[in-house]
């Protein structure tokens, strides 16, 4: 098969022919129609992520074809359409027995733990517990975006922070992520305030149900704008990049008893973050992380998206080939682009 490769961290990737894999007895190999190009990637390909060892081919955002199936696969068929959350629990752990598979503490991530789908094939582990089958009207560049940014963002919103009708939501960073989150807040009644510092983001955002927007470049006061328009702030607010300065801004932002919830991942320099510590005691904030979305909850989504209320297939931008995505991915920390790269093209 033909797969994005790379020996070491921080290296330009190559294309390389590799082997096929061959399904576990619990997995699936999976014929890759569809794979998002995420900033999780690039964090793995700079070396930020523990689990992952060299050599290896990144990518966790996946839509396909079942092309083979291991001996204890009971739930599903070769030539089934299907997708997966990047979090594949072990379906056996306290966790997974009590529905939380997205903190299984034995989770196994395609292109962090094992080899990942920027390439022809992926093989997927305990595939009864986390494959998802997509309905038929869904096109896989759109199946792959919800992998990782959308679900999360869906779990963020709808689980984690609870967002309810006429409540202020503020969303920092206008990425896959932020974008997804400003979706799925304004579908649920919230109103949304936006955050970025390239004005294209915001105008986009605004397009997709942001009520208000902040440009947060040169001397914006980010918290002041953010109380100002709430009346006093959000009662829940977002941080969808994963930045000290965008956590600590979506925590300030909170009115009392606010709920904050960390999306973006909090890595390298950004790893050990400040944060005000006498506000969230003081006025009670609630803090959540937010990890990926468990398979079984992709019914409510999928029914959303089935309904019209949802439409992800507007945060799919550029749908690139697989010697595309290397650029892509390398350039992750400097891009502009609007939306979700997928690779459809291999």
């Amino acid at each position: 098969m033909r797969a994005m490769y790379f020996e070491r961290f921080g290296e330009r990737p190559v294309i390389r022919v590799l082997p096929d894999p061959a399904p576990a007895r619990h997995g699936v190999v999976v014929k890759v129609d569809a794979s998002g190009v995420c900033r999780s990637d690039w964090h793995g390909w700079l070396g930020h992520d523990p689990d992952i060892v060299l050599p290896h081919v990144p990518g966790h955002e996946l839509a396909g074809t079942i092309v083979a199936v291991g001996s204890d696969v009971a739930r599903f068929r070769v030539g089934e359409r299907i997708t997966v959350p990047f979090v594949s629990g072990c379906g056996r752990c306290g966790e997974c027995r009590s529905g939380n598979h997205q903190v299984c503490p034995n989770q196994e991530q395609p292109g962090f733990t094992y080899w990942g789908s920027f390439a022809e094939y992926v093989g997927i582990h305990y595939a009864d517990t986390n494959l998802v089958h997509l309905p038929e009207e869904l096109d896989f560049a759109t199946a792959a975006s919800l992998g990782c940014r959308f679900a999360t963002s869906f779990r963020a919103v709808v689980d984690q922070a609870r967002t309810r009708p006429g409540e202020w939501v503020a969303v920092h960073g206008c990425g896959g992520v932020g974008l997804s989150a400003i979706m799925i807040a304004s579908a649920l009644g919230a109103n949304v305030v936006a955050i970025d510092l390239d004005p294209a983001k915001l105008d986009f955002a605004a397009g997709i149900g942001a009520d208000a927007v902040v440009d947060a470049s040169g001397d914006t006061d980010v918290v002041a704008a953010v109380k100002e328009i709430t009346g006093g702030g959000a009662h829940v607010s977002i941080d969808a990049l994963g930045h000290r300065a965008t956590s600590f801004n979506s925590i300030r932002n909170l009115r009392r008893r606010g709920r904050h919830v960390q999306i973006g991942l909090m890595l390298g320099e950004d790893a050990a973050p400040t944060v005000p510590m006498a506000q969230i005691i003081g006025h009670e904030l609630e803090i959540y992380g937010s990890h990926g979305m468990q398979a079984w909850r992709y019914d409510e989504m999928l029914a959303m998206i089935a309904s019209g209320r949802l439409s992800p297939q507007k945060l799919v931008g550029r749908r690139i080939t697989l010697d595309e995505a290397i650029d892509a991915l390398v350039s992750m920390d400097r891009s502009h682009d609007i939306g979700i790269n997928v690779i459809t093209s291999f």
